[in-house]
């Protein structure tokens, strides 16, 4: 099974810019054989939150081999061409490890900020991500759409890998899976989902004909995770900071579907996610492994969690794969 470990990139007024416990997290996570750290994207998050994408170059810059993978990146607030410039040479820098994750977004505050209004969304998504997809692989791309139109374009340098980095999309409803399938080359689920809905999302996301430019379909799960000696060791060093994680995010995601979900009990937690022993932890991973997940991207680290106790999960974690 594939790992990627979600940095928590919360940030506070007296620490900006300081990104070393996420250096060191990652750093920890590439020798242990982690697959990719996954950064997430906020705007508008009074406590602070540090920038997607230079926080992204930064972590490149301090690591070697490790990909780094987005869950995800708001596509419709972006100019496509910038956003495929910038991603374009964050492959180049880092030797060829990107994988970009987006996402729809959700927030109102967030489109606002941006001047973008929901409605427009899902049609500056594809437009965003055609336009993207067309300048990593194409010698020059005329492209003519409602709110991005470029003619003769070209990016130099192009990303190093080929014949482009991998797309992968976050959301969970009907039309978020069939536009992955067609336009991207994995789905990212929630935090959330509920485990029971996993196996029917599933086999309607590769049950959608993949797109032409498609370079396959991968099964990515985001899971709450903690590996301790004991069971009683792991919920005591997550179960607070989670909570208070989840309490916070009642207020952030009150415009969003799922909100309900962040005012579950520990058990309803605990039955979606990766915690506790390494013998439960690694039953787990083998759960999802025969469920059809093709990687698990674990958030170890909620806010408040001092760095000792996430970096001994990553070292526990590490010692399964």
């Amino acid at each position: 099974m594939r790992l990627g470990l979600y940095l928590n990139l919360y940030g506070t007024p007296d620490e900006r810019p300081r990104l070393a416990d996420a250096v060191e997290q990652a750093r920890l996570a590439e020798q242990a054989g982690f697959d990719w750290i996954v950064l997430g994207e906020r705007h508008l998050h009074r406590p602070g939150y540090h920038e997607i994408l230079t926080s992204m170059t930064w972590l490149a810059a301090h690591t070697s081999t490790i990909g780094i993978a987005t869950a995800g990146i708001v596509v419709p607030l972006y100019d496509p061409v910038l956003l495929a410039e910038t991603l374009a040479h964050l492959d180049v820098l880092s030797g060829g490890r990107l994988t970009a994750g987006f996402v729809l977004g959700y927030r109102p505050e967030e489109f606002a900020l941006y001047g973008v209004t929901q409605a427009e969304r899902v049609r500056r998504f594809e437009d965003g991500l055609e336009i993207l997809t067309r300048l990593w692989t194409e010698e020059e791309v005329t492209y003519d759409g409602k709110f991005t139109s470029i003619s003769e374009a070209y990016l130099s340098p192009r990303p190093v890998q080929s014949p482009r980095p991998r797309i992968w999309n976050g959301g969970r409803v009907s039309a978020v899976l069939e536009r992955t399938a067609r336009m991207c080359d994995g789905w990212t689920t929630s935090f959330n989902e509920l485990d029971a809905d996993l196996p029917a999302k599933i086999a309607e996301y590769l049950a959608y004909p993949r797109g032409p430019q498609s370079l396959g379909q991968e099964v990515i799960l985001c899971r709450e995770g903690y590996c301790a000696p004991t069971t009683q060791a792991a919920r005591a060093a997550l179960e607070e900071p989670l909570r208070d994680l989840y309490d916070a995010y009642t207020g952030w995601k009150r415009t969003s579907t799922d909100v309900s979900r962040y005012t579950q009990g520990w058990d309803d937690i605990t039955n979606r996610s990766v915690i506790g022993s390494q013998a439960e932890c690694a039953e787990r991973l083998a759960q999802y492994d025969a469920m059809g997940a093709n990687g698990i991207i674990l958030r170890l680290q909620p806010p408040g969690m001092p760095q000792a106790d996430a970096l001994k999960s990553i070292e526990a974690f590490g010692a399964l794969l």
